[in-house]
C-alpha cells in the first residue's frame, strides 16, 4: 500500500497552523503540529494599523517556516484552507498574503496543493460546517488518536489534512458550476 503524507496549513499573519498526517490505505496516523510565529511585539511602522506591521518580515517567517516544515516532514501532498472575506476588507487582503506565502512555500518545493473552504474542512471532518472551534479540536484529537485537543490552530490545520485525506479533494475538485453550498451541502 502506498503512503501519502499531507501538510495540512491554516493561514495566518500571526500565527500559521500546520499539520502532518500519513494516510495507509483508509487509516490516517498523526505525524506533527505546530505553529509558526510571526508576531514580533514590536510597535507598528504604520500609525495605528498593528496588521501591516513589518509585514515583508512576517511573509518571509512564514515562507522559511514552511520550508522547514516541508524539509524535515517531506509530504507529497499539502492543503491549505481557502480565505473567507472578512468584515475589514484590509485584514481579508493581509491574510490572502499569508496564504500566499504559505502557497509559494508549497509550490516552490513542487508540491500539489489542495484548496478548501473552512465550511468544507468542518462538514468533512465534524459532520456540520458550522462547527465551533473546540468542536473541530476534539474531533481531530479523536480522530487522530492524541492525548491531548491540539491548540486551535494547529487543530485547522490537521482537520485541513484529514479532510483532504478523507476524500475532500473530490468535493474539492467536483465540477460545482451552477452549484451553491447551502446548509453545509451543495445545492443546485
Amino acid at each position: 500500500m502506498s503512503v501519502t503524507r499531507i501538510l495540512g496549513i491554516d493561514p495566518g499573519l500571526r500565527l500559521t497552523g500546520f499539520g502532518v498526517i500519513e494516510k495507509v490505505g483508509e487509516k490516517i496516523t498523526y505525524v506533527a503540529s505546530g505553529t509558526i510565529k510571526t508576531a514580533s511585539g514590536k510597535k507598528s511602522k504604520v500609525e495605528g494599523d498593528p496588521e501591516r506591521e513589518e509585514l515583508p518580515a512576517r511573509l518571509k517567517i512564514i515562507l522559511d517556516g514552511l520550508f522547514e516544515v516541508i524539509d524535515t516532514y517531506q509530504p507529497n501532498q499539502v492543503a491549505i484552507e481557502k480565505v473567507f472575506v472578512n468584515v475589514n476588507p484590509q485584514s481579508t487582503l493581509l491574510l490572502g498574503q499569508a496564504r500566499g506565502a504559505a502557497i509559494s512555500a508549497a509550490v516552490i518545493r513542487n508540491l500539489s496543493v489542495a484548496e478548501y473552504t473552512a465550511l468544507q474542512v468542518k462538514q468533512a471532518v465534524v459532520g456540520n460546517g458550522h462547527a465551533q472551534k473546540e468542536q473541530v479540536q476534539e474531533m481531530v484529537k479523536r480522530l487522530l488518536k492524541l492525548p491531548a485537543a491540539p491548540k486551535p490552530d494547529s487543530a485547522d490545520a490537521l482537520a485541513c489534512a484529514i479532510c483532504h485525506a478523507h476524500g475532500g479533494q473530490g468535493l474539492g475538485l467536483m465540477a460545482t458550476a451552477g452549484f451553491r453550498v447551502r446548509g453545509g451541502r451543495l445545492v443546485g
